[in-house]
């Protein structure tokens, strides 16, 4: 797209070296309305638009005041510049006219969670963890740990096809010598590795972490923090797995799944999720394995969807908590500890 379009001339800085996919401002400035806002963060906001060639895009327009929205502009150009995949966003261009900084991203949709998510099928919610899951291994094979892994990172496009965003605060993998990356502790509350948090040492597990709450959000439809709930609700991985050591996680699952889901699919879903919450990095999975086992729940579905059958969520009580071989006892707590690192 950038070769459509002259090169920027009232740049007030040069921050990437790829002028090619330099879009000039008069060709965005009217290409937003703050009703087509589908996601917000640190950066700024991500509007759906329209180009005056009537190319749909969507368009994160950032904070130019921020240093540090500077340097994950600059981060996010070097990084998406560099990969392509079907479950990350793609990258059209940028604008850093008139003190502006703007990513210029693919048509998306909607926010993960615009959708309502306590509507979709139990096999729409699979199939988006999976894409996420596919995006995330190919970024941890290209040697990228992406760092701020959370729902409002994952975008939807008009197929509902999830695509992972904002690349602004990933890092390159440690080399093959190397067992991780130090670095300042980056990452949102609620979806942090407490073991990262602690050490200050980064891992692909990190990651791993991340999705685990994102599982978590998908099977129980809430956000990751929700701070108008009773204390030892407030944190969902924590909240989820304290249900799980008394045997009753049954208790914290999106009650509009009822009916809806194979007994043994969601068991595989909720084992994935407790695997990826560990409290030690090298106790979980990669997320090789993560996406396998994600892809063997929704095999484990396929005869609902054959049969068009449903299965009463009372039916998953036992099922879904026989995860006597995986110990959380420990990752409970160190979730707890979290909190109060938190709160100080």
């Amino acid at each position: 797209m950038g070769s459509k379009h002259s090169k920027g001339t009232t740049s007030t800085s040069d921050p990437v070296p790829f002028k090619s996919f330099r879009v000039p401002f008069v060709d965005l400035e009217e290409a937003t309305d703050e009703k087509f806002v589908i996601a917000e963060g640190g950066f700024g906001k991500v509007y759906r638009g329209v180009l005056c060639d009537g190319t749909k895009v969507a368009l994160k327009w950032g904070n130019p005041k921020s240093r540090q929205s500077i340097k994950e502009f600059r981060t996010e150009i070097e990084m998406l510049s560099q990969l392509r995949h079907p479950h990350l966003v793609s990258w059209m261009g940028y604008c850093d006219e008139n003190n502006e900084m703007i990513l210029i991203y693919g048509n998306l949709k909607k926010h993960l969670y615009d959708s309502d998510p306590p509507t979709m099928r139990w096999e729409q919610r699979l199939e988006i963890c999976i894409g996420v899951a596919r995006g995330l291994h190919y970024l941890h094979t290209s040697g990228i740990i992406h760092r701020d892994v959370k729902s409002t990172n994952i975008l939807l496009d008009e197929n509902f096809v999830p695509k992972i965003t904002d690349f602004g605060l990933s890092k390159k993998a440690p080399e093959l010598e190397q067992t991780h990356v130090s670095t300042v502790v980056r990452g949102s509350i609620g979806y942090l590795d407490l073991e990262y948090y602690i050490t200050r040492k980064l891992t692909e597990k990190s990651d791993v972490y991340s999705f685990g709450v994102v599982l978590c959000e998908v099977v129980c439809a809430r956000p990751a923090i929700d701070s108008s709930l009773p204390r030892e609700q407030v944190n969902l991985a924590g909240w989820a797995m304290n249900w799980q050591k008394k045997g009753q996680l049954k208790q914290s699952i999106d009650p509009k799944l009822q009916g809806k889901v194979r007994p043994d699919s969601l068991r595989k879903f909720g084992e994935t999720a407790v695997k990826c919450l560990a409290y030690s990095g090298v106790d979980r999975p990669s997320m090789g394995e993560v996406l396998w086992n994600l892809e063997y729940a929704l095999h484990l579905q396929e005869p609902v969807i054959q049969e068009n059958s449903s299965i009463p969520i009372g039916e998953l009580s036992l099922q879904i908590n026989d995860f006597s071989h995986v110990d959380v006892s420990s990752n409970a707590a160190q979730i707890g500890t979290l909190n109060s690192y938190i709160s100080l």
